[in-house]
């Protein structure tokens, strides 16, 4: 690779928190930051997965760091905006990625799994932008990446929750987008489609369902979690540096094939 092209995607100096990173999706967000230069610190509540992703990537000699945490408890994130004062004082690149899902017929959906849908995936992305923004500012640059879902655009039956929340989480990024802007802070989504994670586990076991999604797409295929790697490292760079509160479907074509 020539210089230009180096330097237009390096993350050479960068300080990143990838929450839920210690697997899946996640794991693979993290991996292609960290070969691309940037000081990852990896955001999980899996305290195993956690330590035995970190144990892999020291291995490569990688700098990243391990940071447990809950991301739907507001003294936790305190705590980690606490450990990032502390051992950097910058923040360069927010990824929220941590997510829950689970589904159940509307009319028996439980509150409390509505709770928690709500706190994982709207409430600690919106509590984790308002508490690095700061350090953005004083950079006077930055960048945020929530990552929404194919469910962003699209209903489908049982999960009522997951799919209010995470349109919900688009819009908050075209806020924050709106927001941040004169700060010089990017702020974008990226939507997967059906990737093979821990999370849709239950579906791909599923012969039927496996196939049918498959086909749904124009590419014929799941995601794997290192499809992620190349949108993130654009967006993550200057190479998209006129890039703000935009959506970004890593579907395999799900969308452009229409409802």
């Amino acid at each position: 690779m020539n210089k230009y092209l180096e330097d237009l995607f390096s993350l050479e100096n960068k300080v990143a928190i990838v929450t839920g990173g210690a697997r899946g999706n996640g794991k693979a967000i993290s991996e292609a930051l960290l070969n691309s230069g940037a000081t990852v610190v990896i955001v999980d509540q899996l305290k195993n997965d956690l330590t035995e992703t970190l144990k892999n990537f020291k291995k490569s000699d990688f700098n990243c760091y391990e940071f447990n945490c809950d991301v739907t408890n507001k003294h936790q994130i305190l705590k980690l905006k606490n450990f990032i004062k502390n051992k950097f004082n910058r923040i360069d690149i927010l990824i929220n990625n941590a997510g829950f899902t689970s589904s159940n017929e509307l009319l028996v959906y439980p509150d409390k799994i509505w709770d928690k849908t709500y706190q994982t995936n709207l409430k600690a992305p919106y509590e984790l932008s308002k508490i690095f923004a700061p350090f953005m500012i004083k950079q006077k640059s930055g960048v945020i990446i929530n990552i929404t879902s194919l469910n962003s655009e699209l209903a489908f039956p049982d999960n009522p929750a997951y799919i209010a929340f995470k349109g919900a989480l688009k819009q908050l990024s075209k806020s924050l987008a709106f927001d941040l802007g004169k700060y010089g802070i990017r702020v974008n989504n990226i939507g997967p489609g059906y990737f093979k994670t821990k999370m849709t586990e239950k579906s791909w076991k599923n012969n039927k369902l496996r196939k049918a999604r498959s086909q749904r797409t124009v590419l014929g295929r799941w995601g794997k979690p290192e499809d992620l790697a190349g949108i993130i490292i654009c967006l993550c760079s200057e190479s998209s540096s006129y890039i703000t509160g935009q959506d970004i479907y890593v579907d395999g074509g799900w969308l452009i094939k229409g409802l």
